[in-house]
Parts: C-alpha cells; sequence; structure tokens
C-alpha cells in the first residue's frame, strides 16, 4: 500500500514562507495528477493546487502569485512553496496522488495524513 507523508509544516510570522513536502513510500507505474489541499477548522477543504502529469499546473484564486506547486520524479515528491503568507492561510494542508501503482490497476486516490500550517505573528 502506497503511503503519502507530508513534511515542512509549522508556525511562520504573516509574510514569511514554508515548503511543504508530499513523499510518497512507492513508484507509481503511472500518475495522472497531484494536489495541495487544505482545511481550517470549522471550513470545507480546499483545492489550493494541482500538477499535471505533463506539469501543467493551476492553484485556487487565493494563493495565485504566492504558493508554486512543483514536483521531483526522481525523489517521487511532490512540493508546495509557499510565499507571503497570511494568516488566512492557516489550515491544514493535505497532498492527493491519483494514479496507478501497478500497469493492471485502476487509478485511485492516495491520501497523506497532512501537515499543520499556521501563519501568525
Amino acid at each position: 500500500q502506497v503511503q503519502l507523508v507530508e513534511s515542512g509544516g509549522g508556525l511562520v510570522q504573516p509574510g514569511g514562507s514554508l515548503r511543504l513536502s508530499c513523499a510518497a513510500s512507492a513508484r507509481f507505474f503511472a500518475i495522472d495528477a497531484m494536489y495541495w489541499y487544505r482545511q481550517a477548522p470549522g471550513e470545507q477543504r480546499e483545492l489550493v493546487a494541482q500538477i499535471s502529469t505533463v506539469g501543467i499546473t493551476n492553484y485556487a484564486d487565493s494563493v495565485k502569485g504566492r504558493f508554486t506547486i512543483s514536483r521531483d520524479n526522481a525523489a517521487n515528491t511532490v512540493y508546495l512553496q509557499m510565499n507571503s503568507l497570511k494568516p488566512g492561510d492557516t489550515a491544514r494542508y493535505s497532498c492527493r496522488w491519483r494514479g496507478r501503482v501497478r500497469s493492471f490497476h485502476n487509478s485511485n486516490d492516495y491520501w497523506g495524513q497532512g501537515t499543520q500550517v499556521t501563519v501568525s505573528s
């Protein structure tokens, strides 16, 4: 069973930066896309950023120009670089990969446990 593990969260002051990582425990035969979500207490989960298998990216309007999603295929990892952080970015950030672990599998969704990001002075 593939596991996704996020890291890089923490407490940061407004205007600061963090880089989140999401590493997979095994190689995928094929990845459809990778996603970062966030959920603040009492709020619905929000799609923050996504990157396709060919590197096409999309972002939520609230983070455009501040966040950058990228991936390192060799490291089997997807990143979320977050700059100019605001208190409104405070949330638990989780990654999702959609893909096939084996050639004969259907595409499935794999989720990490999440990492907390708190933006506060």
